[in-house]
């Protein structure tokens, strides 16, 4: 039997050069058995980057317009080639052991997730990130637990293409909360692991884009979410501000530790860009 294909999907929109880094990861991999998929949110152009990884075996789509990330998620998922999918933003990393990792864990459940490092970075001439502040993000495998705060991060998740089967997809009208409502539409029905190895490197910048940083647009979404799985009152506070909270420290939980802390350098950045 041949060793399984993993479909990556990738949402994007306008972030080329760190959807370059993450490529760059990618090429990295121990597992060489990867399908992915890079959906174009509508965003400047990506296809150059096919000339830089050509290793790769690539499907790029590009949305006639945009739709945001969920529905980004959703057209990747028309295009899955593997028995296994993995999911990951475009501005996340995945150290080389991961994916061979995930593989392994896999066996006897439907669906596994990496603990996380958490990086704060600054950008040096030719666009690399190099990380400013790190952190581990590490928590125990809770369901009861995860109704209230969620400690499941989907970059770098595997799992078997046919838990769409139950599922169906990603529900864009979650939006900011789209993984907590997959995590917990998931757990419901399949066998969930945590794997402990902070072996995806999840961005996270405070003077960036990031879209956890508005809380006042995101209440209308957790409310839908709380009335969609009976979550009860949900607190929007910042996230670091969550993280100090006794019951979310009480269950943070020993992990894996990996990433030397060095820059991943994409070939775009290596050759002065596009």
């Amino acid at each position: 039997m041949g060793k399984p294909l993993v479909s990556v999907i990738i949402p994007t929109y306008n972030r080329p050069d760190f959807l370059a880094e993450l490529l760059e990861s990618l090429s990295r991999q121990t597992y060489r058995n990867l399908h992915i998929i890079i959906v174009n949110d509508a965003g400047e152009p990506v296809d150059h980057l096919r000339e830089w990884y050509r290793e790769l075996d690539l499907t790029i789509v590009n949305m006639e317009s945009n739709r945001k990330h969920v529905h980004a998620r959703n057209r990747g998922l028309q295009h899955v080639r593997g028995d296994y999918i993995m999911l990951c933003d475009d501005d996340d990393l995945l150290l080389p052991s991961h994916v061979e990792r995930m593989l392994q864990e896999v066996e006897g459940y439907d669906m596994v997730y990496s603990d996380v490092e958490i990086f704060d970075y600054a950008l040096d001439e030719a666009g690399t990130r190099h990380p400013t502040s790190r952190f581990v993000f590490a928590y125990e495998y809770d369901v009861a637990a995860m109704r209230k705060f969620s400690t499941f991060v989907a970059s770098g998740c595997l799992y078997r293409r046919e838990l769409h089967e139950p599922l169906g997809e990603f529900d864009a009208e979650m939006y900011h909360y789209w993984d907590w409502d997959f995590f917990l539409r998931a757990a419901d029905v399949c066998r969930v692991k945590r794997v402990p190895v902070a072996s995806a490197l999840y961005a996270f910048s405070q003077a960036g884009d990031n879209m956890s940083g508005n809380l006042e647009n995101m209440r209308p979404y957790l409310d839908k979410l709380s009335a969609k799985h009976g979550l009860g009152e949900l607190p929007t506070k910042n996230f670091f501000l969550l993280l100090e909270e006794p019951e979310v420290k009480g269950r943070r939980a020993p992990t894996e530790i990996l990433w030397d802390g060095q820059p991943i350098r994409s070939r775009l950045a290596a050759k002065g860009g596009s």
